[in-house]
């Protein structure tokens, strides 16, 4: 035995060299295997081993140490846990022996955890569950969750949805005070607003929109003048009902953003509010922010106002009836229009054309890329997918749109803080490749500076046109940064303008909602709460957030929805290419799948440059916009991703230089 002398002594040393070890602060990298990472703060990834990476979870924060193992290669050991943001999660409820398991759809948690008797909420093997963790398994690797709620089976209708919005923690539920609010509104506080207002409720102001939809936040008016046109774009203005620290406002920066999940949207505001009291409906006095501007002849902005104003819109026009009018087919719908109406059509329709030629000649416009439309069954699963035509009243309403938008972020810039939306263009990370491409496949536009603004407008308008071997603006396109939400104003380089923000979808999007607030303060100084800092981040993660839960679960359905298709042949263009191969995007209904270069015959090598994929030995090459025929070969439902097979053909190009040496 131990005397108390050597019992002290080892206390001492083992606290020594706990006092002497280092330990590294960093977060917690998961991948598809059992290992993992640690990114420390100072910049360098720690192997964890499987046994270390069962005490962690994804996006932990830990202090780690290093131990040297084989051959001078080291591997981390967790020290502490520091902070454990993984509140909750989903997954299904699996049984086995006496154990009861949640089995984790997050990515990275690549275990099963134990769910102990009381926690279970009567669940039921394969049901999909809403866990949280009840015993982090920091201390023995051995952690343990609680059902927090049971979401349904697979095949169940709607359980899509329900996972979806489980996985990403969005509420489809309204809080209480936010219910409470909304029932508190009614058409007298809109009444009790209009003494205060300009009174515009017989100007002949009409919403242009898909027949379905119910939350109009935009109407147009146009009238002719000496140097061109007067055009008024009135705004819904949920602003004027809602105040800026109640529970509606607190619950719209939450959400961020309506989020259109097929079938049935996941709205920003309560339907009393964004379907009804402020929605521009036709034949209702409605509150609402005007810009009146003045476009000129040539499709350049002149003077613009903005008016607290009361309107009536006068009709809830279709696309396809005011396209029908553009175009001149007339029909019954047509013919009952006031001539107000018709009259202010015509001007729009002018208007529209002016703005969108003098965007083509000063600015960027974005390319018309096909659109496509999911029609669901009564499951809510997709029984068809339709192509969704961008028609010259979609564009007029663009048009309209991006004007007033314009004039917003010229506002916001002569005021002390606004919110803009700001692109920087391309990657910095991606600047030596798209040199390389410039000066190989179009030298003649190396002179321009991507980076800066009027450079990388050049490129993209000069690219748009540009024969080459390769596709160079897609590659360009494919090379963006994305856009970013900021105080200050910063050009927009996507679109080609020096500002830029938005401000005409209030009922939708929480950044229009505030920037209505703050032009508001700045000319009638009604209340507001600035955002701060990290006000900011939060709702810029709120909308990126959003993106993915609805691309989430689109992808969803379409991958489901793929294994009704045949095995026949289907056109298709290559929409993006990685070096482990190429994905396809099918001409008649959007689907995009994969093809593996594991699946083609011999080995491939991918060019960051050009983004092509080429054959080692006989050149053939797979590059971006290239049309190619596949056939349908399953899907991954892990990954939920569609994969094809190549058919093969006698037109995939070859390298010019194939065989040589």
């Amino acid at each position: 035995m131990l005397n108390a002398d050597a019992i002290n002594q080892l206390r001492q040393l083992k606290t020594d060299i706990e006092e002497s070890k280092v330990v590294f602060p960093g977060k917690v990298k998961a991948t598809n295997g059992r290992f993992g990472f640690v990114t420390l703060d100072e910049g360098r990834d720690v192997f964890l081993p499987p046994e270390e990476m069962q005490k962690v979870l994804p996006g932990d924060r830990v202090n780690v140490s290093e131990q040297e193992v084989d051959k001078g290669k080291t591997q981390g050991v967790v020290d502490e846990l520091l902070e454990s943001p993984l509140s909750t999660f989903v997954g299904r409820y699996l049984v086995k022996g006496k154990g009861h398991f949640v089995v984790p759809e997050t990515p990275g948690i690549n275990r099963w955890i134990f769910i102990p008797p009381k926690e279970r909420m009567n669940a039921q093997p394969d049901d999909y569950i809403y866990c949280c963790i009840h015993k982090h398994p920091i201390k023995d690797g051995k952690g343990q969750a609680k059902i927090l709620r049971v979401i349904g089976k697979a095949g169940e209708p709607g359980i899509e949805r329900a996972l979806t919005l489980a996985t990403f923690d969005l509420a489809d539920a309204w809080p209480a005070p936010v219910i409470e609010q909304a029932d508190s509104l009614n058409e007298a506080s809109i009444t009790a607003c209009e003494a205060s207002r300009e009174d515009r409720t017989e100007r002949a102001y009409v919403t242009i929109d898909s027949p379905a939809t119910q939350d109009m936040d935009d109407a147009l008016l146009a009238e002719p003048n000496v140097t061109g046109w007067s055009l008024s774009i009135a705004i819904a203005d949920p602003s004027a009902l809602i105040g800026p620290e109640s529970a509606a406002e607190i619950e719209a920066f939450n959400r961020a953003t309506a989020i259109y999940f097929p079938g049935e949207p996941l709205p920003m505001l309560p339907d009393s509010i964004s379907t009804r009291l402020c929605s521009l409906m036709p034949d209702m006095n409605r509150l609402a922010l005007v810009c009146d501007l003045q476009v000129n002849n040539d499709g350049s902005l002149g003077d613009y106002s903005f008016h607290q104003a009361v309107i009536r819109s006068k009709a809830k026009l279709s696309y396809d009836l005011v396209s029908n009018l553009i175009e001149g087919r007339e029909d019954e719908d047509i013919k009952a229009l006031p001539d107000s109406v018709s009259n202010s059509l015509d001007q729009l329709h002018q208007v529209a054309t002016a703005l969108r030629k003098w965007r083509s000649e000063h600015a960027l416009l974005s390319g018309d890329r096909p659109e496509f439309r999911l029609r669901l069954d009564e499951n809510r699963r997709i029984r068809a997918i339709e192509p969704s035509i961008q028609n010259e009243a979609h564009r007029l309403v663009e048009e309209c749109m991006v004007a007033a938008n314009r004039c917003a972020a010229d506002f916001l810039a002569k005021q002390p803080s606004g919110l803009f939306i700001q692109h920087p263009g391309l990657r910095d990370d991606r600047a030596d490749n798209t040199r390389a491409l410039i000066e190989s496949y179009a030298p003649h536009l190396a002179e321009f500076d991507p980076s800066t603004a009027d450079g990388f407008r050049e490129i993209m308008k000069q690219t748009s046109e540009l024969k080459a071997e390769v596709p160079v603006k897609t590659i360009l396109s494919r090379q963006l940064a994305r856009a970013e939400l900021a105080f200050s104003a910063a050009p927009h380089q996507g679109m080609g303008l020096s500002a830029y923000t938005t401000f005409t979808s209030p009922l939708r999007k929480y950044s229009d909602l505030y920037v209505h607030r703050v032009i508001k303060a700045a000319l009638w100084d009604t209340p507001m709460t600035a955002l701060s800092e990290d006000k900011l981040l939060a709702l810029q993660s709120a909308q990126f957030k959003a993106r993915q839960a609805a691309n989430s679960l689109e992808t969803w359905l379409k991958s489901d929805f793929a294994k009704t298709l045949s095995e026949e042949p289907m056109d298709g263009v290559i929409s993006r290419t990685i070096p482990a191969g190429f994905f396809v995007r099918l001409e008649a209904n959007g689907l995009e799948g994969f093809i593996s270069c594991k699946d083609l015959n011999g080995k491939y090598s991918f060019d960051p440059v050009t983004l092509r994929l080429t054959h080692n030995k006989n050149g053939r090459i797979f590059q971006l916009d290239q049309a190619v025929k596949v056939s349908f070969s399953g899907v991954d439902d892990e990954r939920r991703q569609i994969n094809f097979k190549l058919v093969e053909t006698a037109d995939i190009p070859v390298a010019a230089n194939a065989g040589d040496g």
